[in-house]
């Protein structure tokens, strides 16, 4: 029923109200039957003279009370509610229970959005990305299309950064970009340097390709600038690696002074920058990346991971300088031929019709209010934290050791890891890091905190006694 055409003026609604309102109407006198196509959103929008929004917010509303189904590449089909079975028509809209995955809470994922009208818009984009379906099957050249890279620099673009498409490179995701940078920049038994405490990540690339990192001593602003001066002189490194907003785990951003003190040492030493910038998308008004003072020195890598979606499994790199970009090149296609066409698309969609910054607004917000609550139930000071970070940095007192916190919280429903997980050299300090992302909701979330604070304000022999 590609052709319906709602009269909203049969319903006293709202406009968005109306629509589920008329899809009921219709179905109950024959008019819509079991089975029935909708409209695409847009083209109903475009139709009605209304905004694409008022029509998202109309079919979401028709699927709460039953009526519509919405599958992904496929569009949205009349069900008729409690009459579907009934009528032996079966679509289904729950999830196939063989695509279910095991939620993994100790990864610091940005929260997941449930807003019916953000969620309705993302379905559009992949409705409007697979209506062409076929030309993403095939072997794409590596990199991205012209296309993709034009939707890549405007999305660099928000953090400051203006390069040439030669230079910018749409990859499977930070953690294989990292893995050839590094394959480049380094070989077996040569050292890299990053901050002390780092990325996990970090560290098993470092251990894949045989390198010696070492790691560098921090205040709350990040590496030393002398000590990483310090570090070229002894130790001669190949790289350096950071991680410099809501750096994981510790959440602490580098301040714009520090960046340009750590960018003259490496320039002075011809030290390569690898900037992970993993969550620099998150702050409004963050600190311009190390490649904005830097080009030549840096590698930047903007994974999306963070700022819109784990799944899709995307980065965009900037090479440093032209002749960076061969070498680069084939070590990525020789580990992964190119990033999937679908999931690119669908980046390239949302970063291009305004829904990649919805979803990130909507991280934004919600990881604010994540930490706000952190904020009313742990004391103050007894943890380090952004008021946007998807974590929080949890040193231990009390008795507690990382090991017996670790084993406390795990039923809990919050994921902890410990410090050893982050600690590149020397002893592990006491300390976990605490996500607050993903799946969770905010009220699990706020019992998972308060069985934290309870724990921890006293000794772990009388958490015990609760059990």
């Amino acid at each position: 029923m590609k052709d319906w055409h709602p009269d909203l003026s049969r319903s006293s609604s709202p406009r968005y109200m109306a629509i589920a309102d008329v899809i009921e109407m219709d179905l109950r006198s024959g008019h819509l039957v079991v089975g029935d196509r909708l409209p695409p959103q847009r083209e109903l929008a475009k139709r009605l003279n209304v905004d694409f929004t008022t029509v998202a917010r109309g079919y979401v509303e028709a699927q709460k009370r039953g009526l519509v189904d919405s599958h992904v590449g496929r569009g949205t089909f009349v069900t008729g509610g409690a009459d579907k079975e009934r009528q032996g028509f079966a679509l289904d809209a729950a999830p196939d229970p063989r695509r279910a995955s095991i939620v993994d809470f100790s990864m610091n994922m940005p929260p997941e959005p449930d807003d019916p009208e953000l969620i309705a818009r993302m379905r559009e984009g992949m409705s409007a990305v697979t209506a062409n379906l076929i030309p993403l099957l095939r072997y794409q050249g590596f990199g991205g299309s012209s296309m993709d890279k034009e939707a890549a620099a405007s999305w660099l673009s928000r953090r400051g950064l203006v390069p040439s498409q030669e230079r910018i490179f749409v990859t499977p995701g930070a953690h294989p970009a990292l893995l050839a940078i590094f394959g480049l920049l380094a070989k077996p038994g040569e050292t890299v340097l990053s901050e002390i405490i780092t990325y996990p990540g970090m560290r098993s690339i470092a251990a894949q390709l045989r390198l010696n990192l070492a790691g560098l001593p921090m205040d709350g602003d990040g590496i030393l600038p002398d000590a990483f001066a310090e570090a070229c002189e002894r130790l001669k490194p190949k790289a350096l690696y950071l991680n410099p907003t809501l750096q994981n785990p510790t959440t602490l951003t580098i301040p714009a002074r520090r960046r340009e003190e750590i960018c003259a040492v490496a320039r002075k030493y011809h030290v390569p920058i690898v900037e992970d910038d993993a969550y620099g998308f998150i702050p409004q008004h963050g600190p311009a990346p190390l490649a904005a003072t830097a080009p030549d020195l840096t590698w930047h890598i903007g994974g999306l991971a963070k700022c819109i979606g784990a799944g899709l499994r995307l980065a965009y790199v900037v090479a440093p300088d032209s002749k960076a970009v061969w070498p680069f090149v084939s070590a990525m296609r020789a580990n992964n031929v190119m990033a999937s066409p679908l999931t690119v698309a669908l980046a390239t969609r949302w970063i291009e019709d305004g829904t990649a910054d919805t979803i990130l607004r909507f991280i934004r917000a919600e990881a604010a209010a994540r930490q706000q609550m952190v904020a009313a139930i742990l004391p103050a000071g007894s943890y380090r934290a952004d008021p946007i970070s998807f974590n929080i940095w949890l040193p231990l007192s009390n008795g507690w050791t990382r090991s017996t916190f670790g084993s406390h919280t795990r039923s809990s429903g919050i994921g902890v890891v410990a410090s050893d997980a982050f600690t590149v050299e020397g002893t592990a300090p006491e300390a976990v890091r605490v996500c607050l992302g993903g799946p969770i909701t905010r009220e699990k979330l706020q019992g998972a905190l308060e069985f934290m604070a309870h724990a921890l304000d006293g000794p772990p022999e009388m958490a015990a006694s609760f059990f």
